[in-house]
């Protein structure tokens, strides 16, 4: 297999999953698409860490389009050879990979905790606070006790949607990092996808 085309293909399915991160944060500021409650501070405060924006978004595009740049159809090249920066290049890939592992692992740990605390919610004796925060997540498995935040509408499956959408999308922006990790080292070290079969030796 080709290891710049395994990128590329990486890359692309990065920008993607970086738009949906993105996309995703952004509705958690519009409970029912209303935006009283973000400006009057009525949201969970993992909402304002930007995880899927920033951690699962913006620092994705960074090596996706890394990847993608690795995407010529000559993918030989090894030590010694005249193509050996292609190989330099998948080396240097790994670089980027780690920024996504960084940026993903970010995008998880932030919708693991958004999940586990639960939406900032007006309760049955008209106080806004983390109605669920002590359940540490049990509230997650039990849906009937959600009906204890009485505003915003519907806010706990809100938040648990989008939450584990930007959990689901970090994990596996996380595992296509960790493949690009093993892509660009092997592909560095030497690259085995050559037109007619060829193959050279490092």
């Amino acid at each position: 297999m080709c290891y710049g085309r395994c990128a590329r293909c990486i890359g692309y399915s990065l920008v993607g999953l970086a738009v949906l991160c993105i996309v995703a944060n952004i509705l958690l500021y519009f409970p029912n698409g209303e935006t009283k409650y973000a400006s009057e501070d009525h949201l969970s405060r993992f909402v304002w860490f930007f995880s899927g924006i920033v951690g699962g978004g913006l620092l994705m595009l960074l090596p996706a389009f890394v990847f993608i740049g690795l995407e010529e159809e000559d993918c030989c090249g090894c030590c010694g050879h005249e193509n050996c920066g292609k190989s330099c290049a998948m080396l240097s890939s790994v670089l980027a990979a780690l920024v996504g592992i960084a940026g993903s692992g970010y995008c998880v740990i932030i919708a693991a905790l958004g999940l586990a605390e639960g939406p900032r919610c007006l309760d049955r004796y008209g106080q806004w606070n983390y109605t669920f925060a002590p359940t540490n997540g049990n509230y997650l498995t039990d849906p009937s006790q959600w009906s204890k935040c009485i505003e915003p509408k519907n806010i706990v499956q809100w938040n648990v949607t989008l939450f584990s959408i930007l959990l689901a999308l970090g994990a596996i922006e996380f595992i296509l990092c960790l493949i690009q990790i093993i892509n660009g080292i092997l592909g560095g070290i030497c690259g085995f996808c050559c037109p007619h079969q060829q193959q050279y030796d490092c």
